[in-house]
């Protein structure tokens, strides 16, 4: 008899058992694909690592090198594994062709090298070491994305009467240099390709790497290398950061998932509880006569138990089996960049288990709202029909005392505050809905803003000018300066110089510390606390850098500046998400002998000189010189970042739209359900039909309306402390999201009011069959 009766009820409330299905299936697919995104990203790091024997120290140099010097210590170092010196070309980017575009105005550094012997393999699409002939090329992955490039490609390259076209017969996977954050790419030819461009063009520059015995002793290492006098004209950088600078892109495209899938998740345990209200609702004579005839409430709950177990069983499988094709879409610039692992059994149980955890979640709840069956008495179900709500008693507004507004509007607002106990899951549904909507918005929109770029650790300006270490880097770097003072469209300039000093540590040793030199005041940073450095005796600490060395504002710590210990005061905390976060900012005169690099940062004044002909005229007098534009250094930099946080947005859109069409539908049918007796009442008075469905659309849109407001507070509020906590890893822990008030103030509850309208004006054609005939015979 259960299972007919449980079939009759399926085929008799088609809609509702529809909806609660795709919310199931909907709440277990996104569960399911963040927990794959997160072990396919940890996995396939991992794999790629492991393929590649990344190393675990690496030390940058540009200028002469003492190869048997270098040699001689590694060998006598018990803590080094394996070592090699990598030689590459650095060629000036304006002199590289895809096709018959330059590929000007990068700031990427472009390296040509041959494929390692020992270790740091550079990989292929298929995870394999790439080998190349005369005349082929292995791109990176990188201009794959940017450049669409195809197997079979032609690559020139152009250095005044030195030409050379290369054909692209595969790209590069490349561990340490992967993502688009890191400003410096690898291209592999053969041997005899590089020893013709060495003579010809570029110029030559260095890694020093290192894989040591045990990982663990990374810090210990590169202390003890710095403490040589071995080549250092370069940064160092570790096997930690690689694997941080990896996860960056992906890793925060996934936490966003992830959060809205719990956000996802509590909305499912609300639509379940409105349903199974709605479908107590309509049954409630039904029930009542079934405990009136002897049913146990153990068979009535059984009945109804059975059929959302099957319900949810069905969701989350399907949910689950959806996600296996969903997940190419989350994962696809994962798997362009780092590939996958091969797959486990874990993947396939830890994802089933997270659709596991929806369908318990459900079957939870639903015990939980059919214990409202214990308190089912039949003789008074049957008197009443519904389930006794229980309104608040206020007169305070009468219809009588009225005078503002429409009378359907008045009507509703007083139902609201009338029925605040029912009212208040469908606000918090609608605050949550919008919150999952401008949360991402707002973040989408701050990480294309130029005054992200304030994150980056840079300040903002119209241009920007990076100068690589060479031989004669001062004097063409001084040379860039008095260029700059003669130009009269230049409004104002900074010249900044980052290299490298001994900084005391806590165990009474030396680290390095990457600092950058030079005046703040003229592009000024946003500080999380304190401010920019006012002399020579204070410093400003990344907000990373401030972490880990447990400083914070108005510290001290000592620096090694010209052979001189000298006491620095933490001057403010800053935030910035490029080169692991690790930087510092000073007045100090830059240390000559370990410089890093050279910047200058500049304004046009507002003459009508254009920014892109300026770009031109500095590229083509400073040559090899990158010359960016604050627009292009962010697309370059975060490019793969905003695009998959837009396929998230999007996403987000449609959850919250789908979200809110379902919880009004049910929400509302519940309602009317409810109200048959008080709608049948107002149609005997004469009250239009249209009348009454205006009252249920504008009891909505308030509730709408409070939940917008409050879920763009929330938004804007805990949405960025949400954020903050994602890239506080990152080196940016207080992100101050940048609004656009057309997209998040109007556009987003304009979506959301024409849903809840289309869709409450569906849901409440029932209002038509109430009337008193049918209440008597009732």
């Amino acid at each position: 008899m259960l299972l007919r009766m449980l079939r009759s009820d399926l085929i008799r409330k088609k809609g509702i058992n529809i909806a609660l299905f795709v919310f199931i299936m909907l709440a277990a697919l996104l569960v399911s694909s963040g927990t794959r995104m997160i072990m396919e990203l940890t996995s396939s790091i991992h794999y790629l690592f492991t393929e590649s024997k990344t190393p675990h120290v690496v030390q940058m140099h540009a200028g002469e090198l003492d190869e048997p010097k270098v040699n001689e210590w590694a060998q006598a170092n018990e803590m080094v594994d394996q070592h090699q010196i990598v030689e590459m070309i650095n060629i000036d980017s304006s002199n590289l062709f895809f096709g018959a575009e330059a590929e000007k105005n990068s700031i990427m550094d472009i390296d040509f090298v041959v494929q390692n012997q020992d270790f740091d393999y550079l990989l292929n699409l298929n995870s394999e070491i790439v080998q190349v002939k005369d005349g082929e090329i292995a791109v990176p992955v990188y201009y794959l994305q940017q450049k669409k490039l195809s197997i079979g490609d032609r690559i020139h390259i152009k250095d005044g009467s030195f030409s050379r076209t290369y054909k692209i017969v595969e790209f590069v996977r490349d561990a340490q240099m992967n993502p688009s954050i890191i400003h410096s790419k690898r291209f592999v030819i053969s041997q005899g390709e590089f020893q013709t461009l060495k003579k010809n063009t570029g110029e030559t520059e260095y890694l020093i790497e290192f894989r040591l015995r045990d990982s663990r002793m990374i810090s210990d290492f590169t202390q003890a290398y710095q403490n040589t006098s071995l080549p250092n004209a370069g940064p160092v950088v570790n096997y930690n950061l690689f694997q941080l600078l990896n996860a960056l892109t992906d890793g925060v495209v996934a936490a966003v998932i992830i959060l809205i899938s719990l956000i996802l998740i509590v909305i499912a345990v609300l639509c379940i509880r409105f349903t199974m209200l709605a479908t107590i609702e309509e049954d409630y004579r039904e029930i009542s006569v079934m405990k009136a005839i002897g049913i146990s409430e153990r068979d009535i709950r059984k009945l109804y138990l059975s059929k959302y177990v099957v319900m949810a069983g069905l969701g989350s499988i399907t949910g689950f089996l959806a996600s296996l094709l969903v997940n190419r879409l989350f994962m696809s610039n994962m798997m362009l960049y780092m590939g996958t692992a091969p797959k486990t059994w874990l993947h396939y149980v830890m994802t089933g288990f997270a659709a596991c955890i929806i369908f318990a979640i459900v079957v939870f709840f639903c015990n939980r709202v059919l214990r409202r069956f214990d308190h089912i008495s039949a003789i008074e179900a049957l008197r009443s029909g519904s389930l006794g709500e229980t309104r608040m008693t206020s007169n305070r507004l009468r219809l009588s005392q009225n005078r503002w507004l429409a009378v359907p509007v008045f009507l509703g607002l007083k139902e609201v505050i009338q029925r605040l106990k029912l009212f208040r899951l469908l606000l918090f549904v609608f605050v949550i809905s919008s919150f999952v909507m401008i949360v991402p918005i707002n973040f989408h929109n701050t990480l294309q803003a130029p005054s992200f770029i304030s994150y980056m650790g840079v300040g903002r300006s119209d241009m920007r000018i990076d100068l690589r270490h060479s031989e004669n880097i001062e004097q063409r770097y001084a040379e860039l300066i008095d260029y700059v003072q003669q130009d009269n469209n230049v409004l104002r300039y900074s010249p900044l110089v980052t290299s490298q000093f001994k900084v005391l540590n806590s165990e009474g040793s030396y680290d390095h510390l990457s600092v950058e030199t030079g005046d703040f005041d003229i592009f000024p940073l946003s500080y999380v606390s304190g401010a920019a450095p006012k002399n020579e005796n204070q410093i400003a600490l990344s907000d990373a850098n401030s972490t880990e060395m447990e400083k914070k504002t108005g510290d001290s710590l000592v620096l090694i500046v010209n052979g001189q210990e000298k006491t620095m005061t933490v001057s403010g905390v800053y935030q910035d998400v490029t080169n692991g976060g690790k930087t510092a900012k000073a007045r100090l005169p830059y240390n000559k002998d370990r410089v890093l690099w050279y910047v200058l940062s500049l304004d046009l004044k507002d003459d009508g000189s254009k920014i892109s002909d300026k770009i031109a005229e500095y590229e083509q007098a400073f040559s090899p010189a990158k010359v960016t534009d604050l627009k292009g250094y962010l697309d370059q930099t975060l490019g793969g970042t905003i695009h998959q946080l837009k396929l998230i947005t999007v996403l987000a859109l449609v959850i919250a739209v789908l979200v809110n069409i379902l919880i009004t539908s049910l929400f509302l049918k519940m309602l009317v359900t409810k109200d048959s007796g008080d709608i049948a009442i107002l149609r005997s008075l004469g009250c239009a039909i249209s009348t009454i469905k205006f009252k249920y659309v504008a009891m909505s849109l308030i509730v709408l309306g409070i939940g917008i407001l409050a879920g763009t507070i929330l938004s804007n509020t805990a949405g960025q402390w949400l954020i903050g906590a994602i890239m506080a890893s990152f080196g940016a822990s207080r992100i101050v999201f940048v609004i656009d008030p057309l997209q998040s103030y109007i556009l987003c509850p304009l979506l959301l009011a024409a849903t809840i309208i289309c869709t409450a004006l569906i849901s409440i054609q029932s209002i038509k069959e109430s009337s008193i005939s049918k209440m008597i015979v009732e």
